[in-house]
């Protein structure tokens, strides 16, 4: 049978440059060798976990027959080992259920997190956890699979006219996991005493107490594994094009979902069972390829082995810094750490072509009168901003508030009006400059990863100094905005920042800064409730200097926004156009991402990074006419701070006395929006 080199990960040179062939002809030694090194490591800490708990001499016994009376050989065969037990099941079936997924959809960076459906699976379990439990006596498997597969069918809905295209996929799983995200920051924010131990189970604690879990998964996983055992043969042909794969008689429609099925089984088992395990999917699919497994049935057969080596590694390396027992580190969110830099260390040795469409192939409104469409988007915010400051809910009812009625409500009501405009106004521009340059109408801060590392750099300052004031929070996240910046302009440096690199790169960004916050969250340490206010748009803490501060900065980029106007309009038509014009293409791209970057963190030191204003206020402006680069960035300012300022007004007001982050209110709405604006392009 020819090997499916068709879905190689392409590593710097051709798919058959992974490993040294020599004596050892086909066979994926290099995974072998790393299955080795990494079951050494996790046997020496297990080892040495052990030895604290028990001497080896009863090490058999607890294994067999415990001594009830000796707590010691208890705790070894009713926690320890079953912990063993569930981090090598959950391992290989991650590591299975990533390599199905890429062959699938022949998507190199295919893997449970980055398509969205982990995200679904725990998204789902929550919801059934805090407003229908009776849900869960059907199974909690049934729940996460039905979470899974939501998402899953999402991410086609919105990349299936793309051909599911891997640059189109991720794109979509992104999309997806944000919104997921940000519905479950919701559910934090309005039901945090619930929510708990909800953070640690989902952050993917292996902690057991018997072994009901092992038991449990066990002939599910062994199920799902069987079922893809029986398909090897048309899962590889699946890797051919379409065409050659029906001229040799596959059913594509039967396989590739019945694969996608087994894989999705496979996560939603074991979200269901400890929660999301970041990046272990991806990782060991990987490495498999790295490693020289070329065939579906060498990788079917390296992946589980190496994912189970994994996450058996990564768990006993947790209890060896936090103890035996020690769940304040949750295994699932270190493996997301390690995760989120294999990404970027894949993405310079990825092949993915060019994919990203070209905001001149829209077929949009285009107004000859735009400066009566932003007269009138100007009017509904001037309408927008006197509801904010003089209207809203008191002790006795909703109430106008006129004279001295509204003196005192100024001093609290203008600081949090002013931020939510400024920072409207400023991720707004960023997201125009960023569709522009990149000629991709989903661009924007947010998969960029620059708001991530604003975000980045504000929870470091906050768990690393005892008092991090404003001024130290302001330094810290733009340092972090910038180290993000660097790190893109870095990995895209090599393809004269191409779109997709960078893009993609926002992807990884974005799942360390995630990954970040599960860890913190999860320890449980109250600073972490105060970050999550911050990190889903909260308005709550800003004063009048915070507000005059962020309104400055405001007016300086949004004055120098002008001279970047013609750029813009030249840009979309393509890197031979620019040329022609005599533009540096490289010098050009770099400073228009310079000043993305300063856009986006001061606007995030306000807001948080969770919001879709980047990517909302551009098309809306695109779709009232404004397709110009000067009418349209004027369009999008001016809707970018109405729709800032109305969801800071609805946040507000909705629940009143409670209050919901303005940035949630705006990802909340914006999130459908975003996702029919992805299905169209």
């Amino acid at each position: 049978m020819a090997e499916d080199a068709a879905t190689l990960v392409q590593v710097g040179k051709p798919a058959g440059r992974t490993w040294p062939r020599g004596m050892f002809g086909n066979q994926p030694v290099g995974a072998v060798l790393l299955c080795v090194v990494l079951s050494a490591a996790a046997v020496a800490a297990t080892v040495s976990n052990l030895t604290i708990q028990l001497p080896s001499a009863l090490w058999l016994r607890s294994l067999v027959a415990p001594d009830i009376d000796d707590m010691r050989q208890v705790l070894v065969h009713y926690a320890f080992l079953p912990r063993l037990a569930v981090s090598l099941l959950c391992g290989a079936a991650l590591g299975l259920a990533g390599t199905v997924l890429q062959q699938v959809l022949r998507n190199p960076l295919a893997s449970p997190e980055t398509i969205g459906v982990s995200a679904g699976a725990y998204l789902a379990l929550a919801l059934a956890t805090l407003l229908a439990p009776s849900l869960l006596a059907f199974g909690r498997e049934w729940v996460a699979l039905a979470g899974a597969f939501i998402a899953l069918a999402a991410v086609f809905a919105l990349s299936w006219h793309k051909g599911l295209s891997p640059l189109s996929v991720v794109l979509a799983g992104l999309v997806v996991s944000l919104y997921a995200g940000a519905i479950g920051a919701a559910l934090v924010v309005l039901r945090h005493e619930w929510l708990a131990s909800l953070f640690i189970w989902g952050a993917g604690s292996l902690g057991q107490q018997d072994w009901t879990t092992t038991l449990w998964l066990l002939p599910r996983i062994g199920a799902a594994a069987l079922a893809i055992g029986l398909m090897v043969r048309p899962l590889t042909l699946l890797g051919l094009d379409d065409e050659g794969a029906r001229s040799l008689g596959v059913p594509l429609g039967v396989y590739r979902f019945a694969g996608l099925g087994a894989a999705v089984a496979l996560t939603a088992f074991v979200v269901a069972a400890v929660g999301v395990i970041g990046f272990v999917g991806l990782a060991a699919a990987t490495l498999a390829r790295i490693g020289g497994a070329r065939r579906l049935s060498q990788r079917l057969i390296m992946a589980p082995l190496i994912g189970a080596a994994l996450l058996w590694a990564a768990d006993q390396a947790v209890q060896v810094a936090t103890g035996p027992q020690g769940d304040l580190l949750p295994t699932g969110a270190i493996t997301a750490l390690l995760g989120a830099p294999l990404l970027l260390w894949l993405l310079p040795r990825l092949a993915l072509g060019w994919e990203v469409p070209a905001l001149t192939a829209e077929r949009l409104l285009r107004t000859g009168q735009p400066g009566l469409v932003l007269a009138a988007i100007g009017l509904s915010l001037l309408l927008l901003l006197g509801l904010a400051l003089l209207c809203g809910p008191g002790p006795h009812g909703w109430a106008v508030a006129f004279g001295d009625q509204l003196q005192p409500l100024l001093s609290w009501r203008w600081p949090r009006v002013s931020a939510a405009f400024a920072a409207g106004a400023m991720l707004a521009l960023a997201g125009l400059m960023m569709q522009r340059l990149t000629g991709n109408p989903m661009a924007s801060p947010e998969v960029m990863g620059i708001s991530a590392g604003a975000a980045l750099g504000m929870m470091v300052a906050l768990f690393s100094l005892s008092d991090a004031g404003r001024p130290v929070q302001t330094a810290a996240a733009t340092i972090g905005a910038f180290a993000a910046l660097l790190v893109t302009l870095a990995i895209g440096h090599r393809a004269a920042y191409a779109p997709e690199r960078l893009l993609l790169a926002g992807v990884a960004l974005t799942a360390l800064f995630d990954a970040l916050i599960l860890v913190l969250t999860a320890t449980g340490d109250p600073r972490a409730m105060l970050l999550l206010n911050w990190l889903t748009g909260s308005t709550y803490g800003v004063d009048a200097n915070a507000a005059l501060l962020t309104g400055a900065i405001a007016i300086v980029l949004l004055i120098l926004a002008p001279l970047f106007m013609r750029w813009l309009d030249v840009l979309p038509l393509g890197p031979s156009a620019v040329q022609a014009l005599g533009m540096d293409v490289a010098k050009t791209r770099l400073l228009l991402l310079l000043m993305v970057a300063a856009l986006t963190a001061a606007s995030t030191l306000i807001v948080g990074p969770l919001t879709f204003i980047g990517l909302m206020a551009p098309h809306l402006a695109r779709r009232l006419g404004l397709a110009r680069a000067w009418p349209q960035a004027a369009g999008a300012v001016l809707a970018g701070a109405l729709i800032m300022v109305a969801a800071d007004w609805i946040g507000r007001t909705a629940i009143f006395p409670r209050q919901i982050p303005a940035g949630l209110v705006a990802t909340l709405i914006g999130g459908p929006v975003l996702m029919w604006l992805l299905r169209r392009r």
